[in-house]
């Protein structure tokens, strides 16, 4: 069970749910830290103070901003102490589609919510989540983690709600000009129609039925450790595949369907051998058929009917 990192309440009209927040990722499998090239000695952030060039805990340090009089001290207290309703609370501002949400404004960071475990936090849990759920709709929350309140939405996933934070819309920059083509060139009907025979070539019905769904550089990092800790020497390095201009653009596209609809062929045919590969359930003998057909004339089947009928 991982510790929550928060604690307070969901807040939609009048009604509270006691909630704890808790993280939706485990951390890296092969953490890497600094080390001194000279003698491998650890590298490490220290925090040390400009004035006295002294270290300092993390019990001696506060916060400040610099204003043109000086630099104002702001405690963990005043922090605490600020009127923001969202202080320990997870405030719902609005509901709408999920497909109204701009990909833009969904930052990294997502959280599980979970009750505080008491049996008055169960119904209002339920009934936010499953609301959200029939209205196949998201809710768009504010909440203050880490010293500034933020831009979340809520959704439910399964029988958990789970919380994604948004970036707010001035944090989205204007691509402006230059990033585009500046002239759009025309695209024939054929050479649409080519790529949309790709894409359908591509589609799969769910996010786990994309093939190659593997950090491939986390575990050629983990097969590097692994050589260099029993004194072997690093397999050869992947070339990287040649990009080469497309000189034919019909032709490339159909030849890309053409082999992603092979590879999907592939795959299929190797999962109807695995799946004739397992072992089937034998039919049962007509002697031990006979046998339960036997037994099971105690209770006569037009009798059972009757009664259910009786009882509707």
């Amino acid at each position: 069970m991982p510790v929550p990192i928060w604690s307070g309440y969901i807040s939609f009209g009048l009604v509270s749910v006691p909630t704890r927040v808790y993280p939706t990722v485990e951390p890296p499998a092969a953490p890497l830290h600094l080390i001194h090239t000279r003698d491998g000695g650890r590298i490490r952030i220290r925090k040390v103070c400009e004035l006295d060039e002294k270290q300092v805990s993390a019990q001696e340090i506060t916060r400040g901003y610099d204003t043109p009089h000086g630099t104002v001290t702001v405690t963990d207290a005043d922090l605490d102490g600020l009127p923001l309703p969202t202080a320990r609370a997870i405030e719902l501002i609005g509901v709408l589609p999920a497909e109204r949400i701009e990909p833009l404004q969904i930052g990294q960071a997502s959280y599980y919510l979970g009750t505080d475990g008491s049996p008055a936090a169960a119904k209002p849990y339920v009934l936010l989540r499953e609301a959200l759920a029939r209205r196949d709709s998201v809710a768009i929350v504010k909440y203050a983690f880490r010293d500034r309140e933020r831009l979340g939405m809520l959704r439910a996933q399964g029988a958990t709600l789970v919380l994604h934070g948004l970036r707010w819309s001035d944090e989205i920059r204007d691509p402006g000009a230059g990033l585009a083509p500046s002239r759009s060139p025309k695209v024939g009907e054929e050479e649409l129609q080519a790529a949309l025979d790709l894409a359908d070539a591509l589609s799969v019905d769910a996010f786990d039925q994309i093939p190659d769904l593997t950090d491939r550089y986390r575990q050629e990092l983990l097969n590097l450790i692994e050589d260099k800790t029993q004194g072997r020497a690093p397999g050869p390095s992947a070339e990287p595949a040649p990009v080469t201009p497309a000189v034919d653009l019909m032709a490339a596209l159909k030849a890309s369907a053409e082999r992603a609809r092979r590879a999907r062929a592939g795959r299929e045919a190797e999962a109807d051998a695995v799946a004739q590969a397992l072992p089937k359930k034998k039919a049962p003998s007509k002697k031990k058929a006979a046998a339960k057909k036997t037994s099971g004339t105690r209770v006569p089947a037009k009798r059972v009917v009757r009664r259910t009928r009786k009882g509707d």
